[in-house]
C-alpha cells in the first residue's frame, strides 16, 4: 500500500482461541485517520471547575475526552458484541465537584431495533475505566431528540446526587450514591407526550424528558441543591421546577405556549437567569419554527429574546451556551437551517440584540463574518462543488459550548464534525472569527465496505460521507469520492485481474447522477457508469476479474447485471438480497449466497445455479474469493465458516468450533506459508470476536481485546492487505475504520489439529462449549444493581481441546474455569492465574 505509515501503539495482548495449540499473538490497533469525525455530535460538555476538561458524545460512536492540543481521546472502544448498544450516548455529565468523575447514559434505540435496556456508565478517572449500572428501560442515543439535553446532571453542591431524564414515559430518575443505584422520582409526573409521527416504531417513540439543570446559586456546598429545572419534550407545559431538591415539582408559570419543545436549558449563574432554546420539532432533522426565551429566576419573568421573529423563521433553535467569564454573553444556533447554511448568533447584552455569523446583503450576496479552516479534514469542503452557497457552518447544531475558562475558545457539533476555534471574541470587535474543524481523534463513520486492491490503497464505503481513498492511513484524505458524488456509498469491489479497476454503488448526492461509478486508477478519479440511472437502487457490487461485468444487488430491484457498460438488466435466478462476490481470477464466475445456500454463475452473471446447501445454515453472511486462486471461495453463515476449492460446487465446513461468522477478509500469507491469512468476526467455542487463522482454520487466534471490542460483530466489515502480512482493517458501525498489525511473532504451536470436514448438503451435528459471561444485573422499577466493565487491558482466552485435564496447557492458554475440561497444568515457569469463575489462564 502506498505511503503507509504504520507507527505502532503500545503492545496490546490478544487472547487466543486455538483449535489445538495455546498460542497467542499481540496486535496493535489504531484508527485510520479522516480527521473530521464524519457523524452527528449531539453533545459537548465542559467541566465548569477544571480548565481544559471537556467531553463529547456521539449518537452511534461512543464518547470522547478533549486533549490540550484540540484532539480527542475515545473513551468507549471497549464496547463489543455483547454490549454494542453502549456506543449510543444519550446523555453525558461531568462532575463539577470531583472532576475525575464522569457519567454516560448509554443505549442505542428504544424500539425493537435494540433488544437491550440501557445503562449508566460511571467513571472516577475521567473515562479511563467504567463501572456500569443497568437500567430497567431502554435508552435512545440514536433516537429522535438525541440532541436535546443534557438529560443527565450532577448536583453541583452535593455531587453524590444525580438526576436522569428518561425517554418513553419512564420519567425522572435520581441517584444519591454517585450513580451506583437509581430510583424513580414519583413526584415528577410529567413524562412527555411528543413523538415525531406514527409512520414507524422509530418515529413514534415518545421522546420524554429533554434536560435537567441545577440552579447552583440556590444552595450551598455539601447540601442538595434546592432549585432544579427539568425540560420535557411536550408541546404544552414543558419546563418544570423544584424548590426543595426534587421532593415536589411544579410547572414554571408563564412559560410561553407556542407548541414548541425546549431543547436546551442553560443557567447563567451571575444573571440568575435560565436561557432556553425551543423548536417545534425534536430534531435533529425536523423543526420549522422556534424561539429563544430567558427566564429571570428572581422575578419569575419570561422574555422572548429570539434573534428572528416567529413570522420570519424557517428553522428551530437548538444549540445554546453562555459565557461564564462574561455574564450576558451567549450564543444560539439554528438546529436545522438547511439552506443556505446554518446560522449562529451572538449576543453580549443578554439577548437584547444579536449579531449573526453571516447575513444576506441583498440576495444572492452574503456577508461572511468568519474564515474557514478545514486543514485537519480538507474533505469537509467539497473542492468540486458548484453549489451557489457552500455549506460551512453546518447543520443539526445541538451541541454548542463556550469554554468556561476561556472566552475565546468555543466548540460546536454538527451532523458531520466538530467546529470551533480560539478567537471567539473577535466577533465583538468586528473582526472575523475562524471556524476550524476540531474533530481530530473522533472517527464516527458507519462503514459499509472496505477493499484493498493489490497494488492500490485502502478504499472505504461509508454512510453520509460517501467514502475515501486512503493513501496514508495516518493522515486525512484530501477529498471524498467525486464525479459522481454519493451521499452514501453502499458497495465497492475491484477486478481481480485488473485491480486498478474499481466499481462503487451509492446514493446520488445530486439526485440526478447514476448510482454506479467506475474508476480505472484505484479510485483516485471516477466517472459515472450510465448503465445505471439515478433511480437504480443501490447496494453491494461485484466486479468480474477482467473488469467487463458488474453485478449489483439493488436494494429495490434485486440482482442486476451490466456487461461492457450496457444497461443493467435483472438476474432472476439469484435471490434478491443475496450476498455477492466475484472470482478474483476467473472472469466467468460470480457467487451468491442466500438462505443458507450458494448460487454460482459461470457465464459472467447472466444466470445462477444453486450448487450447495451449507449444512443447517439459514443465512449466508459473506462470501470472499481468494485474491489469486481461481475457484477458491470462502463463506460465512449463521452456523460457521465454509470453504470451496471447486468454484463453489461443493463446500467443506471449517472446524465445528466455529459456530457463526460474519464479515471477513483474506490477507497476505506469513513467511512460513503460501496461503492467505483469514481474518474475520466469528463465534468460536462460544466466544465472539475478531479472529485470524494462518492455516485455513486449523488454529485460531482472537485479535480483538479488552481495549478494542469493535461493537456489533454483525455490523462490521473486515478486509486485509493482500501484500502486507498481518495488516487487517475493520470498518465499524459508528467508530470509523481501524487498522491493526501484529506486535509480536506468533509462538510455535505445540500441537496440531484437523479442521472438521463436512460435505455440503449434509445436516450438521456438533457439540460446542459456550463460555458463560457475567450475569446481567437485574433491577426493579425503582432501583438497579451494578456490574463492572473496564478499559484496562486484560487477557481472556478459550481453548478447544481434547487433551486430558492433567495435560500441560500452552503458554497463554486456558488452564481452568467452571465447565472447563482442558489441560490444567501450566508449562514450566507459568502460573495458572484466576480471572473469574469461568476462566483462568497460563
Amino acid at each position: 500500500m502506498k505511503n503507509r505509515r504504520l507507527a505502532l501503539l503500545g503492545a496490546i495482548v490478544a487472547s487466543c482461541i486455538d483449535a489445538a495449540s495455546g498460542a497467542s499473538q499481540s496486535y496493535t490497533w489504531k484508527n485510520v485517520v479522516t480527521g473530521g469525525g464524519g457523524g452527528f455530535v449531539p453533545g459537548i460538555v465542559f467541566n465548569p471547575s477544571e480548565q481544559g476538561l471537556a467531553y463529547a458524545r456521539t449518537d452511534i460512536g461512543g464518547a470522547y475526552r478533549l486533549n490540550s492540543d484540540d484532539t480527542w481521546t475515545p473513551l468507549t472502544d471497549f464496547v463489543g458484541n455483547s454490549d454494542w448498544n453502549h456506543w449510543g450516548i444519550d446523555a453525558l455529565a461531568t462532575d463539577p465537584v470531583d472532576t475525575n468523575r464522569v457519567y454516560l447514559a448509554v443505549g442505542m434505540y428504544t424500539n425493537e431495533w435494540d433488544p437491550n435496556n440501557g445503562a449508566i456508565l460511571r467513571s472516577t478517572d475521567k473515562g479511563e475505566t467504567w463501572t456500569e449500572t443497568a437500567l430497567p428501560f431502554k435508552v435512545g442515543g440514536n433516537m429522535p431528540g438525541r440532541g436535546m439535553g443534557e438529560r443527565l446532571a450532577v448536583d453541583p453542591n452535593d455531587n453524590r446526587i444525580l438526576f436522569f431524564g428518561a425517554r418513553s414515559g419512564n420519567g425522572l430518575w435520581k441517584s444519591t450514591d454517585y450513580g451506583a443505584t437509581w430510583a424513580k422520582v414519583s413526584s415528577f409526573t410529567w413524562t412527555g407526550t411528543y413523538f415525531q409521527d406514527s409512520s414507524s416504531t422509530y418515529t413514534s417513540a415518545v421522546v420524554g424528558l429533554a434536560w435537567v439543570t441545577f440552579d447552583s446559586t440556590s444552595g450551598q456546598s455539601g447540601s442538595p441543591t434546592p432549585r432544579i429545572f427539568v425540560g420535557v419534550a411536550d408541546t404544552g407545559q414543558s419546563v418544570f421546577v423544584s424548590e426543595d431538591a426534587g421532593a415536589t415539582w411544579k410547572w414554571v408559570s408563564g412559560e410561553p405556549q407556542y407548541g414548541f419543545l425546549p431543547h436546551k436549558g442553560v443557567l447563567s449563574p451571575s444573571e440568575n437567569t435560565l436561557y432556553i432554546s425551543y423548536s417545534n420539532g425534536a430534531g435533529p432533522y425536523d423543526g420549522t419554527n422556534g424561539t429563544v426565551h430567558k427566564y429571570d429566576i428572581s422575578t419569575a419573568t419570561w422574555t422572548d429574546i429570539s434573534p428572528t421573529s416567529m413570522a420570519d423563521t424557517y428553522y428551530g433553535y437548538g444549540g445554546l451556551t453562555v459565557d461564564l467569564q462574561a455574564p450576558g454573553t451567549l450564543l444560539v444556533a439554528t438546529l436545522n437551517s438547511w439552506w443556505p447554511d446554518a446560522i449562529i448568533w451572538r449576543s453580549v447584552d443578554s439577548g437584547a440584540t444579536w449579531s449573526p455569523i453571516w447575513e444576506w446583503n441583498g440576495y444572492p450576496n452574503i456577508n461572511y463574518y468568519y474564515d474557514y479552516d478545514v486543514s485537519k479534514a480538507p474533505w469537509l469542503e467539497d473542492s468540486t462543488s458548484t453549489a451557489e452557497f457552500p455549506v460551512r457552518v453546518g447543520w443539526m447544531i445541538e451541541a454548542l459550548s463556550i469554554d468556561p475558562f476561556d472566552s475565546n475558545h468555543w466548540l460546536y457539533g454538527t451532523g458531520a464534525t466538530i467546529y470551533g476555534g480560539h478567537d471567539l471574541t473577535n466577533w465583538d470587535s468586528g473582526n472575523k472569527v475562524t471556524l476550524q474543524s476540531l474533530a481530530v481523534g473522533i472517527e464516527e463513520m458507519a462503514v459499509q465496505a472496505l477493499i484493498v486492491p493489490p497494488g492500490g490503497p485502502l478504499l472505504s464505503a461509508v454512510f453520509d460521507e460517501g467514502g475515501f481513498y486512503h493513501s496514508d492511513l495516518d493522515s486525512p484524505p484530501s477529498q471524498k469520492y467525486h464525479t459522481p458524488t454519493f451521499s452514501s456509498t453502499n458497495g465497492l469491489d475491484y477486478a481481480g485481474n485488473k485491480p486498478s479497476n474499481i466499481v462503487r454503488s451509492g446514493s446520488s448526492a445530486s439526485g440526478t447522477d447514476p448510482t454506479v461509478a467506475l474508476s480505472s486508477n484505484f479510485g483516485s478519479t471516477w466517472s459515472a457508469n450510465y448503465a445505471a440511472s439515478s433511480s437504480t437502487g443501490t447496494g453491494s457490487v461485484a466486479f468480474s476479474a477482467d473488469a467487463d461485468t458488474v453485478l449489483l444487488m439493488s436494494s429495490t430491484q434485486g440482482a442486476l447485471r451490466s456487461q461492457y457498460q450496457s444497461t443493467f438488466t435483472a438476474v432472476s435466478s439469484l435471490p434478491s438480497g443475496a450476498v455477492i462476490a466475484s472470482d478474483k481470477s476467473d472472469n466467468a464466475y460470480f457467487y451468491g449466497g442466500a438462505g443458507g445456500a450458494i448460487y454460482v454463475s459461470s457465464n459472467t452473471g447472466s444466470s445462477f445455479t444453486k450448487t450447495a446447501t451449507l449444512g443447517t445454515s439459514s443465512s449466508v453472511n459473506a462470501i470472499r474469493a481468494h485474491p489469486s486462486i481461481a475457484g477458491d471461495i470462502w463463506a460465512t453463515t449463521d452456523t460457521g465458516l465454509w470453504h470451496s476449492t471447486d468454484h463453489g460446487a461443493t463446500f467443506t465446513r471449517v472446524s465445528s468450533a466455529v459456530t457463526a461468522g460474519w464479515s471477513f477478509g483474506l490477507g497476505a500469507p506469513s513467511s512460513s506459508s503460501s496461503y492467505a491469512v483469514l481474518y474475520g468476526f466469528f463465534t468460536i467455542d462460544g466466544v465472539t470476536g475478531l479472529f485470524k487463522t494462518e492455516d485455513r482454520g486449523v488454529n485460531w487466534a482472537v485479535i480483538s481485546d479488552a481495549e478494542n471490542g469493535f461493537g456489533a460483530a454483525s455490523a462490521n466489515v473486515v478486509n486485509a492487505d493482500p501484500e502486507t502480512y498481518g495488516l487487517v482493517f475493520v470498518g465499524t458501525n459508528g467508530r470509523g475504520i481501524f487498522y491493526g498489525e501484529p506486535a509480536g511473532a506468533l509462538p510455535t504451536a505445540t500441537a496440531t489439529a484437523t479442521a472438521t470436514a463436512t460435505s455440503t448438503g449434509t445436516t450438521l451435528t456438533s457439540t460446542t462449549r459456550t463460555s458463560t459471561s457475567t450475569a446481567t444485573a437485574t433491577s426493579t422499577a425503582t432501583q438497579t444493581t451494578t456490574t463492572t466493565s473496564t478499559r484496562t487491558t486484560t487477557t481472556a482466552t478459550t481453548t478447544t481441546s481434547t487433551t486430558a485435564p492433567t495435560a500441560t496447557a500452552a503458554p497463554y492458554g486456558q488452564c481452568g474455569g467452571s465447565g472447563y475440561t482442558g489441560p490444567t497444568v501450566c508449562p514450566s515457569g507459568w502460573t495458572c492465574t484466576y480471572a473469574n469463575e469461568f476462566y483462568s489462564q497460563s
